[in-house]
């Protein structure tokens, strides 16, 4: 009987110690919805990878100096340059950079540098945001101003071939798309998703947030959401894009991988979270790139056109030798050495935008090779030349930054949006 209650006691406190465990990393959000998910269907022949990697570059972050600002701009676009040049995927593309550029910190110099960066084929401009306590009205008016201001005078994001609109993949500052904190903070507006649709947004590659708790309930997906009919998150679960579906709901989302890294754990016994993120605490190592691989993200109906998106900060100094030094560098060589034999693999290096073109080239039921698709929907930005960076006035700035987003300016990641670890 004593050996009983013993062994009773025993089940509680580790029942106690793993509603802990998990509340403390906010998983009582996403867990179950892991655990319970179907697994990636089998796939026979080959599997095609697409890579997308995108970043919260913040070149201000911290609230630093302008010449610090130039040094990590200057050092991104030399050493990405020289990194990435090594590199080729099966269509004879270097890797491409995704630069989420935060409104609140625009400078015009730093766009011209990294515009012309993209303009040799290394990547695209996207746009990010901090903002807290919101109004409908000041997140319409900023984000319509600096969709024009980037395609305007940096030859960043493409127009809709149909309807002229310019068009643009959007990362919530903070993690906070749709008023996702429970606290309410940095973001303001619960109908966040259809106001980004109508400014021309054509996907949300926030997610995954974990282990902020702002992580959503679906996790592993392409889905279409919808604003909740007035309550924040309403992006938690949705429709997940398929085959021979439409769209539906307000706005796409593109998820990076999130899950339990069973090879990377704790004491030897907990497993770390794999939320996609690299940084110098969670280098890319070959057992993170297979399970982003074998996690198996796809458009319902097309399960061989596997889509990897990852993320990072790219401007904090801790991180950069990661991130343009021998960790990424062995990163790219292990994807084109284990993922790309043409056979089994066939690896392609993409842009947040072509991602969502090949997603809705498979939702309209094309097939074989997606690299064929990087265009389908929404051409390439234009980007400025080089000549014209070099030659006009726009690259010797030195004005700093413009009046933004005037009163709902937050503060910068250092002090808003902590660094994850892995656990």
């Amino acid at each position: 009987m004593i050996a009983l209650l013993i062994l009773a006691g025993l089940v509680v406190l580790f029942a106690a110690a793993v509603t802990i465990a998990i509340r403390a990393r906010n998983m009582q959000y996403w867990l179950w919805g892991y655990l319970t998910r179907k697994p990636a269907p089998k796939v026979e022949g080959t599997k095609h990878i697409l890579f997308c990697f995108v970043d919260h570059f913040e070149p201000n972050w911290g609230r630093v100096d302008m010449d610090r600002q130039r040094h990590r701009v200057d050092r991104w676009c030399k050493e990405y340059r020289e990194m990435a040049s090594r590199h080729r995927d099966a269509d004879g593309r270097p890797p491409q950079h995704c630069f989420f550029y935060p409104e609140e910190e625009y400078v015009e110099e730093h766009l011209d540098k990294i515009a012309s960066l993209c303009a040799d084929g290394f990547g695209e401009i996207e746009i990010h945001l901090h903002h807290d306590d919101d109004t409908a009205e000041n997140f319409v008016a900023t984000i319509d101003r600096f969709n024009r201001l980037l395609h305007e005078r940096h030859g960043a994001l493409p127009r809709d071939p149909v309807t002229g609109q310019l068009r643009f993949a959007f990362i919530h500052g903070n993690w906070c798309l749709a008023n996702s904190r429970p606290d309410g903070r940095w973001c303001g507006i619960n109908n966040e998703l259809p106001l980004l649709r109508e400014l021309g947004c054509y996907a949300d590659f926030t997610l995954p947030s974990a282990p902020s708790d702002t992580q959503t309930r679906m996790s592993n997906a392409i889905y279409y959401a919808e604003d909740g009919h007035g309550k924040p998150k309403g992006h938690d679960t949705g429709v997940r894009m398929r085959v021979g579906g439409k769209p539906s709901g307000d706005l796409l989302l593109i998820q990076g991988v999130l899950g339990l890294n069973w090879k990377n754990r704790r004491f030897g016994i907990i497993p770390r979270i794999e939320n996609s993120d690299i940084r110098k605490g969670c280098p890319p190592t070959r057992d993170r790139v297979d399970q982003w691989v074998d996690t198996g993200i796809h458009v319902e109906g097309r399960p061989e056109w596997i889509f990897i998106k990852i993320h990072t900060h790219g401007t904090q100094e801790r991180d950069m030798d990661t991130l343009l030094g021998a960790p990424v560098d062995a990163m790219h060589t292990y994807l084109e050495e284990r993922y790309n034999d043409g056979t089994n693999h066939v690896l392609h290096y993409v842009t947040a935008r072509e991602m969502y073109n090949i997603a809705k080239a498979a939702e309209a039921g094309m097939t074989g090779n997606p690299g064929l698709y990087r265009d389908f929907e929404l051409p390439r930005p234009p980007h400025a030349a080089r000549d014209q960076l070099i030659d006009g006035s726009a690259s010797g700035s030195t004005s700093g930054s413009e009046p933004t987003s005037n009163g709902t300016m937050t503060e910068p990641d250092a002090l808003t949006e902590p660094s994850r670890s892995m656990s």
